[in-house]
């Protein structure tokens, strides 16, 4: 049996979160990044013996588009599939339950799903430095839990929180763009996972592809892009109230 981490994380929270889960199962773990733009995700398959740990970021309370389509493209063929939606302190609202709809759409056996904290990709004062250590032993126990049903052959899908139809997808908010410090040395258009970055000239950022993830400021080695400090500091001034209190991680199974 292997265990397939298939994980979109563009600032690495979300694979944190992933990593934590899937290292305290048991089986030969196989990464599948599902930022990574260049891969051929139609080539990947899996079996009814496999077990896979999907991971996503809550935006706005939906899974990024890109992430659903190059899912999409993944043969589950019945493999038991444990869903992660990561979010940033705020809430995820509909995203575990359109992830589960995908996945199952795409031959995966919904088992689990967890929906656990990270740092927040854009507002970093929020949720700052988590997942943490109560989370780690959080996430240690549901992996625990998690190994029991899957060990038990149990397959029964559990109910799991949202709606549908789901709530109107949010449209792109901040676009983050070069400083004077750029080197153009072309880091933020190859990590790019929707390419909206031109390679020739990495100064130039497709407005309309940009999905405000902030992978390009977070590989970044020059610290040379940023999003408006203005409409940053609106951001951050709009979600004090509703990401300051704790929130913790959640197991559905």
């Amino acid at each position: 049996m292997k265990i397939y981490e298939i994980c979109f994380s563009p600032t690495g929270g979300t694979k944190k979160v992933s990593s934590l889960l899937t290292s305290a199962l048991e089986g030969e773990s196989v990464l599948v990044d599902l930022t990574n733009s260049q891969a051929d995700f139609h080539s990947i398959a899996l079996t009814e013996e496999d077990v896979a740990v999907i991971s996503v970021p809550s935006y706005a309370g939906r899974v990024p588009e890109v992430a659903a389509e190059r899912l999409a493209m993944i043969d589950g063929h019945g493999a038991r599939a444990v869903l992660v939606c990561v979010y940033g302190n705020r809430a995820y609202e509909d995203t575990l339950v359109e992830l589960q709809d995908v996945a199952k759409q795409a031959g995966f056996c919904v088992t689990a799903a967890v929906a656990a904290i990270a740092e927040h990709s854009i507002a970093r004062q929020f949720a700052a430095g988590r997942p943490d250590a109560q989370d780690a032993q959080q996430l240690s126990e549901f992996a625990k839990q998690i190994q029991t049903k899957l060990s038990a052959g149990d397959t029964e899908e559990p109910t799991i929180p949202g709606n549908r139809p789901y709530k109107n997808a949010g449209g792109v908010g901040m676009i983050p763009k070069p400083t004077r410090e750029c080197t153009q040395c072309g880091i933020c258009a190859k990590e790019c996972p929707v390419q909206a970055i031109d390679k020739d000239n990495p100064k130039k950022v497709d407005d309309k592809a940009c999905i405000s993830c902030m992978r390009c400021v977070s590989v970044c080695p020059h610290k040379a892009r940023r999003v408006n400090p203005v409409m940053l500091s609106a951001a951050g001034l709009a979600l004090k109230k509703v990401c300051s209190d704790r929130k913790e991680c959640e197991l559905f199974i």
